[in-house]
């Protein structure tokens, strides 16, 4: 069964039209930490299974050159 009332989110990149995502655009990949600073599941970012892999490395790279917290105090 097919629930109709839920609204189905596209994924960010994809409406956007951007296939890199950037390690050095700390401001977008904050949009997909979590408030412990955590990597988002897809079901709550809304992104693609395609875009979660590149956002997930990218998240990785930023804080490999400290451009992004490992641990939020």
């Amino acid at each position: 069964m097919i629930n109709k009332n839920r609204k189905e989110k596209g994924c960010y990149f994809c409406q956007n039209n951007i296939n890199e995502i950037n390690y050095k655009d700390t401001n977008t990949l904050r949009r997909y930490l979590s408030s412990f600073g955590k990597i988002v599941p897809r079901k709550r970012s809304g992104v693609c299974a395609w875009h979660q892999r590149k956002l997930a490395n990218a998240i990785k790279r930023a804080r490999f050159m400290a451009l992004l917290p490992y641990l939020v105090r």
